[in-house]
């Protein structure tokens, strides 16, 4: 892990009304990461974890506050900016995997270079080197009703870097999985992070997993702490 910062947020605020209600889930959060740095958000169900990540992905506004990437703000951009923003600079991998059941592994992790850019050779290559990468180069032809839950999950993590992204956002990325299979999960994104020289920020109930980051922080009261209660 070098010096050089690739996330800074500041006083990040974001409610959500229920009826008359309005519910204050994040208030003021102040997070920064750095290239190839490990962070763990842990907390409670509903503490407002996938929300900082989808805030900090541009999948959601704040009501308040400043998300930047290296000298890019994306708290101010525009739909469309975001939108480019987020599919060429950052990788997501969630609970679900959510891969197209038509479409064989290979070509769902194409799918990020495709939205840019039309078909090559280049982006199939790399697209299965990927997959080598990930443990599933013998499994590219498979679609995913073919695969299993643990598989799935691999294929889901090598479309995240297809464009080669400064930086992984990952929310609860064991938490479909079985033990076992959350393990072999834990063990790929430590050794691809070392590889890869990619930040990695997880939201995560998995403490096992959480250990392996090089800081862990506690989301609770909308507040982040430094140190698991």
């Amino acid at each position: 892990m070098n010096d050089e910062r690739v996330l800074t947020v500041r006083d990040l605020h974001k409610s959500f009304r229920k009826g008359p209600e309005v519910i204050e889930v994040l208030r003021g959060i102040d997070l920064e990461a750095r290239r190839a740095e490990g962070i763990a958000i842990v907390g409670a169900s509903g503490s407002g974890k996938s929300t900082l990540l989808h805030l900090l992905g541009g999948l959601e506004k704040p009501d308040a506050g400043s998300i930047v990437y290296g000298g890019s703000e994306i708290s101010a951009m525009n739909d469309r900016e975001i939108a480019r923003f987020r599919n060429e600079r950052i990788g997501f991998v969630f609970q679900f995997h959510y891969l197209l059941p038509e479409f064989s592994a290979v070509e769902n992790v194409m799918i990020p270079a495709l939205i840019s850019s039309s078909m090559t050779k280049e982006l199939s290559a790399r697209a299965e080197g990927l997959l080598d990468m990930v443990g599933l180069g013998h499994r590219r032809t498979h679609k995913p009703g073919e695969l299993s839950g643990g598989e799935q999950q691999r294929v889901a993590i090598a479309r995240s870097l297809m464009m080669s992204p400064g930086i992984m956002l990952a929310d609860e990325p064991t938490g479909d999985l079985d033990p076992e299979t959350g393990l072999k999960i834990i063990e790929l994104f430590s050794g691809l992070r070392q590889r890869l020289d990619v930040t990695l920020l997880i939201a995560t109930h998995n403490m096992e997993l959480a250990r392996t980051m090089d800081k862990v922080l506690v989301l609770k009261g909308g507040h982040l702490e430094p140190t698991v209660p």
